[in-house]
């Protein structure tokens, strides 16, 4: 099927969808904008596509449909790409161009099959190296992450941080869905990124530093580069490299690499404990959910064996997660480890959702759960400030 997208009567002209997220003059039926619009206002109308063009792919001539992606266009000559990394498919995640993850050389350039529009006589590689990311927001964190040590938690600056675009969730009341839904991004290289984040650390006098997302590890071998690159150049022993990460695709093979490239510290997002559940939370349910959900446990359980710090976060509102599942999500953690931090977070409406944020007392009592199942080192975000391990508010 070939689609357009269409403007409805709930859009208020944020332009959003123009200014961050469409990358072509024609609707070529990406999807992108229908995955963005925070209002809901794009609706998708099948169309027919009857001209066809002639390109070359990996050094044979094809005829294709005009005016559709260059992924839609290598899906109907039989290449396959997939949501969950996996052999012989181009891992095509986040579906609106800022991973990079499914990016093939067009004409002698890399660019993403995602969103780029196939062009009659275009040129197209398969299979190359996909060391460019979308990444911005370079700037001094006061407060952190999940991966980020409670103690040092609300000075002026305590990391340098960095957000990679893109994501493989579809989360509703996602916090960061200007970075979730950004593909026009000017990408960089691994070596460009580092150097930023670099120069951002020495000029704000920090040891760590942070990249978050979006989702940062959709594109396995720009991120492993970037670690790598960033070690190379923050060879002090204070040095800290964090990442913070849904870990739904982070496979044992997978946070080895980032271990011995370079990474100290880890936020890992457990979502769920039931399908259900992770699927009302981020929109991704079925085999997939199933999936992602048990990637992001068995990434948890590994990293805890390996000389890193780890922080785990647990999400809480009672319209998207029952309290007595977070108390079975924390009785699981205790029996890997009783001493791992972990930071319960107050969900609340961002992007699409209208859920009401939970009050202090309701998030208090989750800190309490936690700390009953034997967790020792449990923060928790709230409305005023963070709750620390002793039952202490601190802004």
């Amino acid at each position: 099927m070939f689609y357009k997208a269409v403007r409805t009567d709930k859009c208020v002209g944020c332009n959003f969808c123009r200014n961050y997220v469409c990358q072509s003059e024609e609707c070529v039926g990406c999807k992108a904008c229908y995955l963005a619009c925070p209002n809901e206002a794009v609706k998708l109308e099948e169309v027919e596509k009857k001209e066809e063009i002639n390109v070359v792919v990996d050094g044979e001539k094809f005829s294709v449909p005009a005016g559709v992606t260059v992924k839609k266009a290598l899906e109907i000559l039989g290449y396959k790409f997939s949501k969950y990394p996996e052999k012989n498919a181009i891992f095509a995640p986040c579906e609106v161009g800022g991973c990079w993850s499914c990016a093939v050389e067009i004409n002698g350039e890399l660019k993403q099959s995602c969103v780029t529009p196939v062009r009659e006589g275009m040129v197209v590689k398969t299979d190359v190296k996909r060391l460019l990311r979308a990444v911005h927001g370079f700037s001094g964190h006061p407060v952190g992450g999940v991966g980020t040590p409670w103690w040092i938690k609300g000075r002026r600056y305590i990391e340098a941080a960095c957000f990679a675009c893109g994501c493989n969730l579809r989360c509703p009341q996602c916090q960061n869905w200007t970075t979730t839904y950004c593909g026009k991004e000017k990408p960089l290289t691994p070596r460009e990124a580092a150097m930023k984040m670099t120069a951002l650390r020495r000029s704000i006098e920090v040891d760590r530093m942070a990249i978050s997302g979006g989702e940062c590890t959709l594109n396995r071998e720009w991120l492993v580069s970037y670690v790598k690159e960033l070690k190379n150049l923050n060879r002090d022993e204070k040095a800290r490299i964090h990442i913070d990460t849904n870990a739904t695709i982070l496979t044992e093979d997978y946070l080895e690499e980032l271990v011995e490239a370079g990474m100290t510290d880890i936020g890992i997002d457990i979502k769920a404990l039931k399908l259900e559940t992770f699927e009302k939370i981020t929109g991704v349910g079925g085999e997939l959910g199933k999936k992602y959900l048990k990637t992001s446990w068995r990434a948890l359980k590994r990293a805890l064996n390996y000389d890193i710090f780890v922080g785990v976060g647990i999400p809480y509102n009672p319209e998207l997660i029952s309290l007595e599942e977070v108390r079975k999500i924390g009785e699981k953690i205790a029996k890997m480890s009783d001493e791992v931090q972990v930071c319960a977070l107050d969900y609340r409406a961002e992007f699409r959702s209208k859920i009401r944020r939970p009050s202090f007392e309701e998030m208090f009592r989750v800190w309490k759960t936690l700390k009953e199942v034997g967790l020792k080192n449990v923060i928790c975000q709230t409305s005023v400030g963070y709750i620390n391990p002793y039952g202490e508010l601190y802004p």
